[in-house]
């Protein structure tokens, strides 16, 4: 992964999506117009930010990739394992739908997803020519949302798992994610034999590893290549927003990915 910063917007990218059709980004809190405690870059629309800042920041994450603001395809995240397939952008003012993937083969759209220590999740067929995105919390890795995406895009698109780019951006890590039995229970029933792998314990408190579990899906999916940023966002506040270690009083950045015409 590396930075971009095409004048103050900042941005990571995957070197394994550098050079292929996709157009893609996961955008840092940097180069937006929100005041604290949402500075600056904040694309969540309900976490008390003025209406006309979220606005303008989504402006300038799209016009830093140079996508037209009007090819939005956005979803209401609900921590599920549901599918959308984008065919066409999201009607302004429409009713968003209630997903936490978004598919789509058309590079007039452009599929928006919104974060802060969720596990974003890109997606891309160079074959089939179609590209994908995940929001993974705990809920929706326990709910394998990732590998639910895998099997939609075979699916919809004819797509083989072992032909896919995965990767798998700035989310809370394991050394921050400190989960309660409940979840370690949901957990276990999940992963069966795997989620010793996934659960440690550090200074007495169990933590799970999002990132080994999302992999673990999508390898368990058929997918081969799977990128790993590797950024805590609870570690590096400069850049991401992070609701655990913000105690919820933060904002949310962006990830977007479409193809190229």
């Amino acid at each position: 992964m590396s930075f971009q910063s095409p004048g103050e917007v900042r941005y990571y990218t995957f070197d394994s999506l550098q050079d292929t059709l996709t157009v893609h980004a996961i955008f840092t809190r940097q180069g937006g117009v929100s005041p604290v405690p949402w500075n600056s870059l904040n694309i969540g629309g309900t976490v008390g930010d003025d209406p006309a800042h979220v606005r303008e920041n989504r402006l300038r994450a799209f016009n830093a990739l140079q996508r037209d603001p009007a090819t939005i395809f956005d979803v209401w995240q609900v921590h599920s394992a549901d599918a959308v397939i984008a065919n066409v952008p999201r009607v302004p003012q429409s009713v968003y739908p209630q997903a936490d993937i978004i598919l789509t083969d058309r590079p007039e759209v452009t599929l928006f997803m919104r974060f802060a220590d969720c596990v974003p999740i890109l997606l891309f067929d160079p074959l089939q020519k179609a590209v994908g995105m995940v929001h993974a919390g705990w809920i929706g890795t326990v709910k394998g949302a990732a590998w639910a995406a895998v099997q939609a895009m075979q699916a919809h698109f004819g797509s083989r798992p072992f032909d896919l780019l995965a990767a798998i951006g700035p989310s809370i890590g394991p050394d921050h994610y400190e989960v309660g039995p409940d979840v370690v229970v949901q957990v276990k029933q999940a992963f069966g034999p795997d989620a010793a792998g996934l659960l440690q314990v550090r200074d007495g408190r169990m933590h799970f590893d999002l990132w080994a579990a999302n992999r673990l899906l999508l390898e368990r999916a058929g997918v081969r290549q799977v990128e790993v940023a590797g950024l805590c966002t609870a570690c590096h506040s400069e850049d991401w927003y992070s609701h655990r270690r913000e105690k919820g009083r933060t904002g949310r950045f962006g990830a977007m990915i479409a193809l190229r015409a």
